[in-house]
Formats: C-alpha cells, sequence, structure tokens
C-alpha cells in the first residue's frame, strides 16, 4: 500500500509515548487520550495510561504497524501506522514533593508544524501522577474499573486512600492499565529540576530505537520528523 499522507494535527488519531529505561530491559507504550501532550504555560493537564509493556522494540511493531479492529457502534475502523514525531531523553525525578517527568528532544533539530501542534516542546517538564484504580474516577474520565492495573500489594500502600499520588515510584510503569495525570510544569526542564539532560540527549542520538521500533520507513517513513513537517 502506498505512503499515506498526514497534513495537520486532525488527522492524529492517537498521541502514543515510548519510554525506555536505558539500565532495563524494557519499553513503556503510553497512550495520550487528549491527542497531544498538555501546554506548559496554561499548566493544563492531560489523561494518559500504560497500554503496554514489553521487554523488546520488536515486540511493539504490530501495535504501532496498521490495524484493523470492530466496535460495537462504528463497525470495522483502521488505526494508520504510526508516524515519528520526537526522540530525545527523558527522566523522572523528585522535585518539591513531587514527581516529574522531563524530556528534551533530539530529533528533530528545530521543531515544526507537526511538533507545535501536538505541544512537543523542544524540552519540558510535567508533574505526573498516579490514580488509584481503587477510588472512583473523576466525571467524564478515567478508565472503567475493569481495565484496573493489576498493581502488587506494595504499589498499592503508596497509593493509601489517596486518589491521586505521585509517580514514586516509577515502577507503576510496568503494569498496563495504569492511569498517570500530566500537568505542564516548566519548559526549562533543567532549570526547573536542576538535572542537566544534554548529556543524555547525546547518549540518546546513539541510541536510536527507531530504527527496532519500526518495521519499515515505507509504513513509516522518518523523513517527516528530521524535516519538522507533517508529510
Amino acid at each position: 500500500m502506498g505512503e499515506e499522507q498526514v497534513e495537520s494535527a486532525d488527522e492524529v488519531q492517537r498521541l502514543l509515548v515510548v519510554l525506555h529505561p536505558w539500565r532495563k530491559e524494557r519499553l513503556r507504550l503510553l497512550i495520550v487520550g487528549a491527542k497531544r501532550l498538555p501546554r506548559i504555560a496554561e499548566h493544563e493537564r492531560a489523561w494518559c495510561f500504560v497500554d503496554r509493556v514489553v521487554q523488546r522494540p520488536e515486540e511493539l511493531r504490530e501495535v504501532l504497524g496498521r490495524r484493523t479492529y470492530s466496535t460495537k457502534t462504528r463497525g470495522e475502523r483502521t488505526l494508520a501506522p504510526v508516524r515519528p514525531t520526537g526522540e530525545g531523553a527523558y527522566c523522572i525525578a523528585k522535585h518539591d514533593g513531587h514527581t516529574h517527568l522531563a524530556y528534551e528532544l533530539e530529533i528533530p533539530r528545530e521543531p515544526g508544524e507537526p511538533q507545535r501542534a501536538l505541544n512537543i516542546e523542544p524540552e519540558a517538564s510535567y508533574v505526573v501522577n498516579v490514580r488509584n484504580p481503587r477510588t472512583p474516577p473523576p466525571p467524564g474520565a478515567g478508565r472503567p474499573r475493569r481495565e484496573a492495573p493489576a498493581l502488587p500489594d506494595e504499589l498499592l500502600a503508596r497509593l493509601g486512600t489517596r486518589r491521586f499520588a505521585p509517580l514514586d515510584p516509577p515502577d507503576f510503569l510496568d503494569y498496563p492499565g495504569t492511569e498517570l495525570v500530566l500537568i505542564g510544569a516548566a519548559e526549562d526542564a533543567s532549570e526547573d529540576l536542576g538535572i542537566d539532560l544534554n548529556a543524555q540527549v547525546e547518549s540518546a542520538a546513539r541510541r536510536s530505537i527507531f530504527a527496532d521500533l519500526l518495521s519499515s520507513r515505507q509504513e513509516h517513513p522518518v523523513e517527516p520528523l528530521f524535516a519538522g513537517v507533517w508529510r
């Protein structure tokens, strides 16, 4: 099948985030509900959840490729293969009683329209909280109880009776179904957290996982990523 054209954020079906801890043979696939990251200046919020946790990049290829599925109300639906829109380094850090998820892009060097439309900043920091699956979700938000993560007792004890708690430890991310709330905190992650991400970005450039994640460049063209354009 020929290459599909993407020309605006209106054609984006889902926003996926893949977290790859360098010291662990593990990849965590997150789905952002709003199909864009929260705006930093407005301290906007965005829901996301852990969809998959795998050991090897190739285990995500089926998820990232073209998928057809059936729904009760809309019949057969198709998800187009993913298009990469950013790669870089990230960290999860404690700061002033909160847990932050911060990142700095390595690709593209100059963010373009796709990155601006999806609120993918060159560098950003978000306060990140975990929703307690044993408490009711806010009205109009949250996932069905039947899809709650199978958290171990030690992590449930961390949550206690709170509806939300800091992402501490990051092990919460190892359980599919875990729900998170991202809150825009700062555009300069290094200054906000006192962490220098530059060295990690340089390492990320040498350890790109795109080649392992994406089955073919015909299905997942990467040229628009480097150019910062949609097509």
